[in-house]
């Protein structure tokens, strides 16, 4: 029975893995890390009680995901955002995110529709109550339940390993007024859509939903001469 023994500890060890990564992830995404920084390495060993090896294969996993940069017998950086950067990713995202509200028009169902809504109606309470970190939050989980609804795990493994980039930018650059309530009516809207199930409307405006979001970040970056970094 040794092998049982021996897959018990290989969950383990994937479960730490995977909650290291997701810490660091979090502390990249929310700015704890800001971009250009030297990832501290020994500090964030004593503060998760993990070894070095745990977290150089985390950083390898944020490394693929563009969130870091590995550099030779120097360690990691947190990766700058730049508008080139941005011009890369975000049309790949709004293309998946198109995809996504095709496919969760199709396969939704009405239980799931009430679950997106009550999470709608929370985010506006978060905006009206001028909480950006809580509209932040459930604004996410509302794009990943109309993720989950697409019924396509392909299209949520690449989805995903975008995801990290586009929440960091849209955390480190400035959020207008302005924006913020645009952005809360192509949210109504994306529901509007979603309860009629159509799918390509739906499609049209969360495509749109991204490329609004590009001008705002870029505009942010343009102030800042063009990156974001320390």
């Amino acid at each position: 029975m040794n092998y049982l023994s021996n897959t018990t500890k290989d969950l383990r060890r994937k479960s730490l893995h995977e909650e290291l990564t997701q810490t660091l992830r979090d502390l990249i995404i929310h700015g704890s890390l800001p971009p250009g920084v030297k990832v501290p390495e020994k500090d964030l060993c004593d503060a998760c009680s993990v070894s070095r090896t745990p977290l150089r294969e985390a950083l390898k996993v944020l490394a693929s995901e563009g969130l870091v940069v590995l550099e030779p017998n120097r360690g990691a950086r947190v990766s700058l955002i730049t508008p080139q950067d941005m011009d890369e990713v975000f049309p790949v995202m709004g293309a998946l995110e198109a995809l996504a509200g095709e496919l969760a028009c199709r396969n939704v169902t009405d239980d799931e529709i009430r679950e997106i809504q009550a999470l709608h109606d929370e985010m506006l309470g978060h905006y009206r109550g001028g909480d950006l970190e809580s509209y932040f939050s459930v604004n996410q989980r509302i794009h990943e339940a109309v993720l989950d609804a697409a019924r396509n795990p392909t299209l949520t493994t690449h989805h995903r390993a975008l995801s990290a980039r586009v929440q960091r930018a849209r955390y480190v650059a400035n959020t207008t007024p302005a924006r913020w309530a645009q952005a809360v009516q192509e949210h109504e809207d994306i529901m509007t859509h979603l309860r009629a199930r159509d799918g390509d409307k739906l499609a049209q405006v969360l495509r749109l939903h991204l490329e609004n979001k590009l001008t705002a970040i870029k505009q942010f970056l343009g102030r800042r001469g063009g990156v974001t970094g320390g």
